[in-house]
């Protein structure tokens, strides 16, 4: 009786599975349920952000940024926001400073909720999904209470902010980061223990150090591999030199670390937000630029830490209303880029748990 022999075939998930996350293909070639190669086919989204943003004038092109990761729509403004005013040496007020840096965190934090809700949807648990969205709404609410938006906000300029916040601002956020401090721990003893959840994260997806580097990875899936590596500590903008906290790290880069990488991540957020609360400065809000802004000729290239990793802008100015070139580094094409590698030789139900736990946003990548 001679061996059995297998044939390997194609499958297509997506580009509308549920778990790609945004419009996005993978082409699997697959042994049974083994997936022999993964190949990401992008481009089904793509909206042209930086073309779109070289026919508009510097101010017209926070809308824009908004939409280029609209997880984290407060963090594109702001990296357009601080590319323009390092390019034109702009004087951010220092209240500006802390108001924005609170929104940062507070974004982050709504990130973090949204990753864990759906990784863990993703994988098969459905009440993390609940409990998620629940905390989230908190952060949204307040977003919606300052600048009257729930996903694209508008609210960080070009030297300041849009607005201040109102009086009762304080006592919301405070009440929210206790809401979300004591669910934590509730987050943890729903999953960390769980021989499913173990099962499923443990062991899979494991992305070494020397990998995370060569591909460019960044952000927590790179701390999970234990590289110490945070723009806010390493390469700090803003006023975030004033406040302590700690950059978690995490060592065997597998989906559970990238998992709880994230949580301890939001404890550090809030230790962040209620610092800036409390030493919350009085004074401007805003820089006053002219209407028709006009940056002097030059380039510049800014980088901050997104929720998922290093955002960039480079700008290439002519002295006009107008930017002559736009390019922005977002994390999660990288993120995708290094998918093939650690997803060989993987189950098809891992692949699911491994990208999930990526946190890749689609219309980032098709930006």
């Amino acid at each position: 009786m001679g061996a059995l022999r297998t044939e390997e075939f194609i499958v297509n998930m997506g580009p509308h599975h549920p778990s790609t996350h945004g419009v996005c293909r993978l082409m699997l070639t697959m042994d049974g349920e083994r997936v022999v190669n993964v190949e990401p086919v992008i481009g089904y989204l793509h909206r042209a952000i930086e073309k779109i943003c070289e026919n508009r004038t510097y101010p017209q092109c926070i809308p824009i940024m908004d939409r280029f990761e609209y997880v984290t729509s407060m963090s594109c403004d702001y990296a357009f926001s601080l590319a323009v005013e390092k390019l034109a040496q702009i004087e951010v007020p220092e209240r500006a400073e802390y108001l924005r840096v609170i929104m940062l965190e507070l974004n982050r934090i709504a990130s973090h909720l949204l990753f864990y809700a759906t990784t863990a949807m993703d994988i098969g648990a459905v009440t993390p999904f609940l409990y998620g969205f629940r905390e989230r709404e908190l952060i949204i609410d307040l977003f919606e209470m300052t600048c009257g938006q729930r996903l694209t906000y508008n609210y960080i300029r070009i030297g300041g902010v849009s607005r201040d916040i109102l009086p009762e601002f304080v006592p919301q956020c405070r009440k929210a980061l206790n809401v979300i401090k004591g669910k934590l721990s509730d987050y943890q003893g729903l999953l960390n223990e769980n021989p499913i959840w173990k099962a499923r994260t443990k062991g899979i997806g494991v992305m070494s150090p020397e990998l995370a580097i060569a591909y460019g990875v960044s952000g927590p899936n790179l701390r999970a591999t234990g590289i110490k590596f945070d723009l806010r500590k390493d390469d700090p903008y803003s006023v975030y030199d004033h406040f302590d906290f700690d950059i978690p790290l995490a060592h065997n880069g597998d989906v559970f670390d990238r998992y709880l990488l994230r949580l301890r991540e939001i404890e550090q957020s809030i230790k962040i937000i209620e610092q800036a609360l409390d030493g919350l400065p009085e004074g401007e809000y805003k820089t006053k630029i002219p209407f028709r802004f006009k940056p002097p000729a030059g380039e510049v290239y800014s980088r901050i830490e997104n929720s998922r990793g290093e955002m960039g802008l480079y700008i290439l100015s002519d002295g006009s209303t107008k930017p002559v070139r736009v390019k922005a580094r977002g994390s999660s094409y990288n993120h995708l880029q290094v998918l093939p590698e650690v997803a060989k030789d993987c189950l098809i139900a891992d692949l699911v748990a491994t990208f999930a736990s990526f946190d890749v946003i689609i219309p980032e990548v098709d930006r």
